[in-house]
């Protein structure tokens, strides 16, 4: 008789997986899909209540003067493509950011500085309460009247804008560390620099975006009136919010409700790169 050999079965191939990339995981996500229903309902909302106000003659308040999403949609295929329009878009980004990185560079510090140092808290933490509550806009007769240009004026003013909600948020957040892990690394002869570099800058982080993305969105609201009290302070152009205010003075609500999306748009990139940023130098906490 003649051996039969019999051969293990092969195990299967193993399944390859290929990674999707954070664009194709976002637009197949349902929270996508949703939001996308929530602006196309409203969408559909707008235009319904257009509608019958012009078409059935229906009084809607609020409605009764805003343009119809379609004519929006053409004023802004008309102003698109006008230089003027992106120069307002550069203006308007130069002056946020001018006035948040400066807000970042002093703010930062000063919290932590008002957080581990309870001399210097005792002496500027009072002075501090006392500006904190005024409102950024208030500054804004001051700071034309103070600095020589419009340019410089508007630029302090969303730096304010910014300023106070990052410190407040450095301070609880380094404030709220637990001070067992201060102790733990003392009673192992950690220096303060130690202290400081290894504990309470990094568990401080997530309270510094997070004071960073509201600044940034207070720094939009700033330069939005800023830019319609002073004139836009610029030759090459405006801004956004001189924009929207010449808009106004034409008596174009279709031109007013183009720069009000604008803003909205420039406000959710600037907070889109923050928290990009943030998932970048806070790996652990992906869900910012």
């Amino acid at each position: 008789m003649s051996a039969v050999t019999t051969l293990p079965p092969q195990a299967p191939a193993p399944r390859v997986f290929k990674r999707r990339s954070k664009l194709e995981r976002a637009v197949t996500s349902p929270g996508f899909w949703r939001g996308l229903a929530g602006i196309l309902i409203f969408l559909l909302i707008w235009e319904g209540a257009s509608y019958a106000k012009t078409g059935l003659g229906l009084d809607i308040p609020f409605f009764g003067k805003l343009p119809a999403p379609t004519a929006v949609a053409a004023a802004a295929a008309e102003v698109v493509i006008q230089p003027g329009y992106w120069w307002s878009w550069v203006e308007s980004f130069k002056r946020v950011l001018g006035g948040f990185v400066i807000a970042m560079i002093l703010g930062i510090p000063f919290g932590l500085a008002l957080a581990v140092n309870k001399y210097f808290r005792a002496v500027f933490f009072p002075p501090f309460e006392i500006l904190r509550p005024i409102p950024p806009l208030a500054w804004v007769p001051a700071s034309l009247i103070f600095w020589p240009t419009n340019e410089m004026s508007i630029i302090f003013v969303t730096f304010l804008g910014a300023f106070f909600t990052i410190v407040i948020n450095v301070l609880g957040g380094a404030r709220t560390i637990d001070v067992r892990y201060l102790r733990a690394a003392q009673s192992m002869g950690a220096s303060q620099w130690h202290l400081f570099s290894r504990i309470i800058l990094p568990g401080t982080l997530p309270s510094i975006f997070t004071g960073a993305a509201v600044g940034m969105g207070i720094t939009w609201n700033v330069v939005l009136a800023a830019e319609m009290v002073s004139g836009g302070g610029s030759q090459s152009g405006g801004g956004l919010g001189f924009f929207i205010w010449s808009s106004y003075m034409g008596g174009s609500m279709e031109h007013i409700v183009v720069g009000m999306i604008s803003i909205g748009i420039a406000g959710y990139l600037s907070s889109a790169l923050i928290r990009m940023l943030g998932e970048r130098v806070m790996p652990w906490r992906r869900s910012f």
